[in-house]
């Protein structure tokens, strides 16, 4: 049995092709964020570690990084500027004094708290005209393309 070959982009068309349709929603999606982020002084890294530290507190930087898809030295930049402002506090690992963990401080939360409807709200515009089981269907589908591209166990 052979497999079709995967037609060239021209063939396919970009309203095909599924990374370009990801970097778009996603590109819409943070711009629809700008201006509220903007009231709180935060930019589009400051928000995604905000937001998974609500989630995922505590967790080692490296972690951070792959959960808040930003750039390792982009990311610590982000880091200095929130432990400047108050929103996050920094600790050596117990287990190993290289590491350093980072977690919310209930500032970081409070301000966190306060975008999150607009998130929100951003979300759900995504979605309006789609049922939730083919939201539901959609998620899984990321999740297990997430599983095929990803470089870390996280």
């Amino acid at each position: 049995m052979t497999e079709t070959p995967t037609p060239r982009l021209g063939e396919m068309g970009l309203q095909n092709f599924a990374p370009y349709l990801m970097n778009r929603i996603m590109g819409r999606y943070n711009a629809s964020l700008r201006d509220a982020l903007s009231e709180f002084g935060l930019s589009t890294a400051k928000m995604r570690a905000l937001a998974v530290l609500a989630v995922n507190d505590g967790i080692l930087i490296r972690e951070l990084a792959v959960f808040a898809v930003v750039e390792q030295s982009t990311l610590s930049r982000t880091l200095d500027k929130l432990l400047a402002d108050g929103l996050i506090r920094r600790e050596t690992d117990e287990n190993d004094n290289r590491a350093t963990r980072v977690m919310i401080t209930e500032e970081g939360r409070r301000v966190f708290e306060q975008i999150w409807p607009t998130m929100a709200a951003s979300y759900e515009q995504m979605f309006q005209g789609i049922s939730t089981q083919e939201r539901a269907a959609f998620v899984l589908t990321l999740q297990r393309i997430l599983h095929n591209v990803r470089h870390h166990d996280i």
